[in-house]
């Protein structure tokens, strides 16, 4: 059997559907959505699926993966219960990014922030603590909205 050139451009349109279909699947529970989008209306969506507001323009180049990062942060739930925070910006949560070492939203974010950069992060719950969580403080399939600033960063 023989196939025509854009017949076969057809059959692998079909059969190889594009990577960037699959990373627009919607990641928030319906109902966190339908939250996210009433309280946060104007946040914008990355590629893998985070939502956040830029709160205060950084400047200068991206962090890449090994690069150490300083970051104050606060963590909260949907129902604005805090969860976790750093807030001292001379005692910064200082970690390497893109290594494994945070929930996976905070290492996709971060290589997307520049020094000095303030955002409101909300990170789904695969892409945070997923099904297991992080009891008791944070529940299984939780949704997740941080402040992240990114006070500083190196190559070391």
């Amino acid at each position: 059997m023989r196939f025509s050139p854009s017949r076969l451009g057809l059959l692998l349109l079909i059969l190889l559907p594009a990577p960037a279909i699959y990373a627009q699947r919607e990641k928030l529970p319906p109902e966190d959505l339908e939250f996210v989008e009433q309280n946060w209306p104007n946040a914008k969506k990355t590629t893998s699926g985070i939502r956040y507001i830029l709160e205060k323009q950084g400047s200068g180049p991206l962090p890449v993966p090994g690069d150490l990062v300083s970051v104050v942060y606060s963590g909260r739930l949907l129902d604005g219960t805090v969860f976790d925070q750093s807030l001292e910006p001379s005692r910064p949560f200082v970690f390497r990014v893109g290594r494994e070492l945070v929930i996976q939203g905070w290492d996709d974010v971060l290589q997307q922030m520049k020094r000095g950069e303030r955002r409101l992060v909300i990170i789904p719950p695969e892409l945070g603590y997923g099904t297991r969580g992080q009891p008791p403080r944070i529940p299984r399939n939780a949704t997740l909205v941080f402040e992240i600033e990114l006070v500083d960063f190196k190559h070391e």
